[in-house]
């Protein structure tokens, strides 16, 4: 879907107070609210906001490990097996099918060291998972960053003309 500046804007402005009105937003981009509705509407529809729920903190919660595992799995289970199994393991966070050595790449949340060790243990104990090779996050600098990638889109069409108005 083809995004201007002003979708940026408003994108920006729910980012920053998700619980902000629309008739707030409307005020502070000095547009109609219509204007506001409509194309939060519209970018909702496209799936460009993907949702609007709150942002958990694994390590509010105690989980203060978070790795990366790459996983080798049975290709003779195929896929979709495979990421049922790992969808009962509530340690994981995401999981991805990738290229490459590995298979997928999982992201795993854990209280400690040994306890990661026991979320890979739990993986390979489905009979899903052959092998695991596991990095762990030293620092977080930045994650879920899509507001610079929603400028640069809204930016390219706006120079391309595919901009859209409500």
């Amino acid at each position: 879907m083809a995004t201007d500046q002003l979708d940026a804007r408003i994108v920006s402005l729910f980012t920053d107070d998700p619980r902000m009105s629309v008739l707030e937003a409307s005020r502070k981009l000095k547009v109609a609210r219509a204007t506001v509705q409509a194309r939060l509407d519209r970018m909702q529809r496209s799936g460009v906001i993907a949702g609007w729920g709150p942002k958990v903190d694994p390590a509010a919660l105690g989980y203060d490990v978070i790795a990366y595992c790459s996983l080798t799995i049975r290709q003779d289970l195929g896929h979709d097996a495979v990421v049922a199994a790992l969808a009962e393991i509530p340690e994981i966070q995401e999981a991805h099918t990738v290229s490459g050595e590995s298979d997928l790449i999982a992201r795993v949340a854990a209280r400690s060291n040994s306890d990661l060790q026991r979320v890979i243990d739990s993986m390979v104990a489905t009979g899903t998972v052959l092998r695991s090779s596991s990095v762990i996050v030293l620092n977080t600098h930045f994650e879920g960053r899509m507001l610079p990638l929603l400028h640069a889109a809204a930016g390219a069409g706006a120079r391309d003309g595919a901009g859209q108005s409500a």
